[in-house]
Order: C-alpha cells, then sequence, then structure tokens
C-alpha cells in the first residue's frame, strides 16, 4: 500500500514549513494568495486529503456559513444576501461574507481560490464558475456547497432563467412594433463560461429568430460594467446609418447608460428610442424603466436552505431549481 501523503509532503512540495499549510487550510485569509496557491496546488498534486474524522471535529459546532460573490462589482448580490439572511434568521448560524472578483473582470474567471477551512460548516458561492480542480477539492473536502447562478450537474443550485428574460424583453419590443434592435452586453475577459449577459443575449437572439428579426453582431456592443461605458457604447450605436429603435441592455446600470445617451442625442423615450434593463432595481424604479424583474432575494433564500438540507441530511449533488422572471413594463417602452 502506497504511503498516505501528509502535511509534511505538503509542506516540502509547496516549499513553505507545516504551520503555513496548516493556515492555508484553516485560515487562509492571514496568508498571502500567492502562497495559499502553492499550498493548494502542492496539496492537488500529492492528492492530500485531510483525516475525515479530523474535519468532522473541527467543524463540529463551529455554526458557520460561507457566502463568496462578487459583491462589490454588482448591487444585486447585495439583494440575494439579503435573502441568505432572512432564510438563516432563526438558525443559530454565523455568515461570513467573502468578497471575490468579478467573472467577467478576471482573465481566469473559473473560481481559483476558495476559503477552503475546517472553520466552515458550508459555503454558498455565487455566480462564480468552479473548474473541474476545484469542484473536486471541494468533494474531497467534504465541504456541503450550494451554487447560485453558476450552475453545475454535480452540485445543488439555485439559477435566474436569464435566456427566459431575453426571451421576454424580444417578445414585448416585436410586440410594440419594432424591427431595428440593439444590445449593450457586459464585456468580459474570458470565454471560458457563460456568463450571465451571454444568456441574455442568447435568448433575445432566439426569440428575434423566430420572427424572421435578426442582431447582427454589430448591433452588439459589449462594455465594462459601468454607466459611462454604456452611454458611450450606446451613442455608437445611435449614430449609425442604421440606427436601433429599442435597445436591451445586460442589467438596470447599464440601460441608464444608454438612457443617457438617447438624451445627450435629443431623443425622445420611448418615441424615437425604447430601453429595456434587466433586474428591477431601485434605479429601474427611479427611472420609470422596463426591465426584467429577477428574483434575486428569493436566489439567495432558496440557496441558504438547499444549505440547511446539506448540513442535516449529509445528501444532495444534482438538484437544480430555475427561478422564473417577469418583464416589468413601465415608461421606457
Amino acid at each position: 500500500m502506497a504511503n498516505k501523503v501528509t502535511i509534511y509532503d505538503v509542506a516540502t512540495a509547496a516549499g513553505v514549513s507545516i504551520s503555513t499549510v496548516s493556515l492555508a487550510l484553516n485560515t487562509p485569509e492571514r496568508v498571502s494568495a500567492a502562497t495559499r496557491d502553492k499550498v493548494l496546488v502542492a496539496a492537488d498534486e500529492l492528492g492530500f486529503v485531510p483525516k475525515a474524522d479530523a474535519v468532522t471535529r473541527a467543524r463540529r459546532g463551529v455554526g458557520r456559513i460561507g457566502v463568496i460573490a462578487p459583491f462589490s462589482s454588482y448591487p444585486s448580490f447585495a439583494r440575494r444576501l439579503n435573502g441568505v439572511f432572512s432564510a438563516l434568521r432563526e438558525e443559530a448560524l454565523e455568515v461570513v461574507v467573502f468578497d471575490q472578483q468579478s467573472a467577467a473582470t478576471a482573465s481566469s474567471p473559473l473560481l481559483a481560490s476558495l476559503p477552503i477551512t475546517r472553520r466552515l460548516d458550508g459555503l454558498i458561492i455565487m455566480a462564480l464558475p468552479l473548474d473541474e480542480e476545484i469542484a473536486e477539492r471541494l468533494k474531497r473536502q467534504r465541504l456541503p456547497v450550494v451554487l447560485v447562478d453558476a450552475p453545475r450537474p454535480d452540485f445543488d443550485c439555485v439559477s435566474i432563467d436569464n435566456s427566459s428574460g431575453g426571451e421576454l424583453v424580444a417578445q414585448h419590443l416585436l410586440a410594440r412594433g419594432h424591427r431595428r434592435f440593439g444590445f449593450v452586453g457586459e464585456w468580459q475577459q474570458s470565454h471560458a463560461y457563460v456568463s450571465p449577459s451571454e444568456r441574455r443575449l442568447s435568448g433575445f437572439r432566439q426569440a428575434l429568430a423566430i420572427h424572421g428579426v435578426s442582431l447582427p453582431d454589430d448591433s452588439v456592443r459589449l462594455v465594462s460594467h459601468g454607466v459611462d461605458e454604456a452611454c458611450a457604447a450606446a451613442g455608437d450605436l445611435l449614430a449609425g446609418p442604421t440606427a436601433p429603435t429599442a435597445v436591451f441592455a445586460y442589467d438596470d446600470i447599464l440601460a441608464s447608460g444608454v438612457l443617457r445617451a438617447a438624451r445627450e442625442r435629443g431623443l425622445s423615450v420611448p418615441d424615437d428610442l425604447a430601453v429595456v434593463g434587466f433586474d428591477d432595481s431601485d434605479l429601474a424604479l427611479a427611472l420609470e424603466l422596463t426591465t426584467v424583474r429577477a428574483q434575486f432575494e428569493e436566489s439567495g433564500r432558496l440557496g441558504a436552505r438547499a444549505m440547511l438540507d446539506l448540513l442535516q441530511n449529509s445528501s444532495g449533488g444534482g438538484r437544480h431549481t430555475v427561478l422564473r422572471v417577469e418583464l416589468v413594463v413601465r415608461a421606457t417602452t
């Protein structure tokens, strides 16, 4: 029988001390990202797995759930987190929040580092796609995991139906008589995963195509997530010889940039240009923006309930809940 890989082997392979390995695995916030990555890579290459009984002892009684998401990148994740809080309010559990760079702006968008620690009872991962290495590491650690808006067939997931949202927008605008369309979406560094922006665009395009209307690539603009960027992109679309009469934006923030571009060009909304967003945020209400309402709070609540079920039953992996969306028609269409 082969010798069992120990923490000493991991330390040697990573070129660090045993205490550093322990910190990287148990309290990763206390080591640098580079050191943590070296330790995790060494552990993966050697096939290091902590003793199951040690993991169980260390987790027992911790009473702590981690939630990791690109909180600082998108306001909608605060709404998802509120759903988590509401579901766990009566539970004897602490919620620890980890902010992670948006997958759209990461050169390697698949989640490459995690708070893999014996000081968590479970982890909810929001909108951060996993690669196979990370997925297998989570399984080896026997850490209960629920994915929100990052579906995989081997984990319990809760997702917003982004494609359906795009379809609803297309059907609404076609019914309003529009035939020239534009889309302002979120630019991303890598296409190793299918982003919400791409899913919304795909649904929009497919619904248009069913009615014999195309959305050519030159009618699509992908920008960094910001009002100024969306305004510039929409201005470019509206300056063309076949300017769209309706623009669908990835979310309400980008839609507000489209509205600004229309105002700067003296266009009347919705007579000259119809604009639709996504999220149904407070911004959409203030702007009287037609938008797609997504059940963000509910996705967080259901993600937390799924986590409680995993903690109580120690079973799962593959249950997928898809939340429907609805169109909220306001003044911009």
